[in-house]
């Protein structure tokens, strides 16, 4: 903080006692007087580690008790506001009917009484016809009409608003929602050279994992294998399967999706065609363990629990599968096949959020639903408009992902093209692809597995033509 300076004086005591320079205020101090300004800097330290331990402290109680947020409370005073307004004007219209319905119940008895005395008098003349008979009718009728439905009193709405209505607006996530959008041509990162089995060359893949190198692992279906291609690379390596379709450990058949499981360090693999799912450790096909049996595997997903959760396309369902579990637990479906809310038909891909919030490609019923944790039922957040390829619908949608901003986005495989939804839209928008069935930069052939690298780009496995397509975020 300070150098010592033999020539100088003191700022404070202005002798030439042999002083200190502060190097943050410039200026010179003699022993004593640098003690003192020492202090001084020590009681301003502990003032901000003070603030600073109070703020902290408001921090925990926001995220604790979220309500007592001053925007929380301003939408507390508007409700309150508008709920007041709504019962004084209810109140009042109330007051103004009643008062109303009386004046007019009065002038209906009023006729009714001379129509009574009217009936009386000729019934005591015993002098009337059928014309006389009509008219007593026709008024009787007209004065019930007019007591069960007053024309004289209505309820008008004003077209103008009553209350002002309020919304909530987040300059941040405007700013990023104009970020999420992608080139229109990707980059080929995997495949790409005619179906095959060749280590340049895949055959129908399905789902992919990316890791944080941007490693990228294929479900290589039809090779039975799953494949690595590292960043750049021209080819890709085998790390699981690859020994021909069978049911022995170093075997797959028609594996679909593959995740990693973190506190395991190992893959999943949904070995969909031996009804299985395994968990495989890098580099040690030895190892692979069945960890699920006789099950129609596809879409698979781990929550930050570790917990596992499978698709099951025979039954209709999803399953949360903790470890050691022998049949797991029921998430979703499982109610036979069938569009209602509490039903799946043939289950495809899945995706789990921060929320424990099931998204699941509803593949024949052309809808992607979302089930909420301990949800009975779920709801539909893409498509379900029947098969199309309108902006509101979907025709067997595949890979489902979620970003950070909700936004939902689904592979619309018979559409060949990436569409996004936001969580009660009624349309959704075409991200990439779209241009028709081909094999361009632009277009798509049957897409699949989804998947965003640690930078936001994204990934589409192009199954028709037998590659990984990079689209690079703008």
């Amino acid at each position: 903080m300070a150098t010592a300076n033999s020539r100088a004086k003191c700022s404070i005591c202005n002798k030439a006692n042999a002083t200190c320079l502060c190097s943050g205020c410039s200026k010179e101090f003699c022993f004593q007087h640098l003690t003192e300004h020492r202090q001084t800097l020590d009681k301003q330290l502990n003032e901000i580690i003070n603030d600073h331990d109070q703020f902290q402290q408001t921090i925990i109680q926001q995220k604790q008790n979220p309500p007592n947020s001053s925007l929380i409370q301003q939408i507390n005073q508007w409700e309150k506001n508008s709920i007041e307004k709504i019962q004084q004007t209810a109140l009042q219209c109330r007051e103004t009917v009643i008062k109303l319905t009386q004046k007019s119940i009065n002038d209906i008895e009023k006729k009714f009484i001379e129509l009574s005395n009217k009936l009386k008098e000729i019934r005591e003349e015993n002098e009337f016809n059928e014309i006389d008979l009509n008219n007593f009718q026709l008024k009787l009728t007209q004065i019930t009409k007019e007591f069960l439905q007053p024309s004289n009193i209505s309820i008008r709405q004003d077209s103008q608003e009553f209350i002002k209505k309020i919304s909530v607006i987040s300059l941040f996530e405007e700013i990023q929602t104009k970020k999420n959008k992608f080139q229109q041509f990707a980059i080929t990162v995997a495949g790409g050279n005619g179906y095959g089995d060749e280590l340049n060359q895949l055959d129908c893949p399905e789902g992919i994992f990316i890791d944080n190198e941007k490693s990228i692992y294929i479900a290589d279906r039809e090779n039975h294998r799953i494949a690595k291609w590292e960043m750049n690379s021209n080819t890709g390596q085998i790390i699981a399967g690859g020994n021909e379709q069978g049911t022995q450990n170093n075997q797959l058949s028609c594996p679909t999706n593959i995740i990693f499981d973190k506190k395991n360090n190992s893959f999943i693999i949904s070995d969909y065609g031996n009804e299985r799912v395994i968990r495989y450790f890098d580099q040690n096909q030895t190892s692979q363990q069945i960890i699920i049996s006789n099950i129609d595997c596809w879409g698979l997903a781990i929550d930050k629990n570790g917990f596992i959760y499978v698709s099951d396309r025979e039954n209709h369902e999803v399953r949360r599968w903790k470890q050691g579990d022998k049949q797991g637990e029921l998430v979703a479906g499982g109610n036979g096949k069938g569009n209602h809310l509490n039903q799946l038909n043939e289950p495809s891909f899945i995706f789990i959020d921060e929320n424990y919030s099931l998204y699941i490609s509803d593949e024949q019923n052309n809808r992607v639903m979302k089930w909420k944790k301990d949800a009975k039922e779920g709801i539909i957040v893409a498509g379900g408009n029947g098969q199309g390829d309108s902006l509101k619908q979907l025709w067997s949608p595949r890979g489902v992902i979620v970003d950070h901003l909700d936004q939902i986005y689904v592979a619309d495989c018979g559409n060949d093209r990436l569409m996004r939804w936001c969580e009660g839209d009624k349309d959704g928008e075409i991200v990439v692809g779209g241009n028709g069935k081909g094999n361009q930069l632009n277009q798509l052939n049957s897409p699949m597995g989804l998947s965003f690298d640690n930078e936001g780009n994204l990934y589409v496995v192009d199954l028709g033509n037998h590659r990984i397509q990079k689209y690079k975020k703008l």
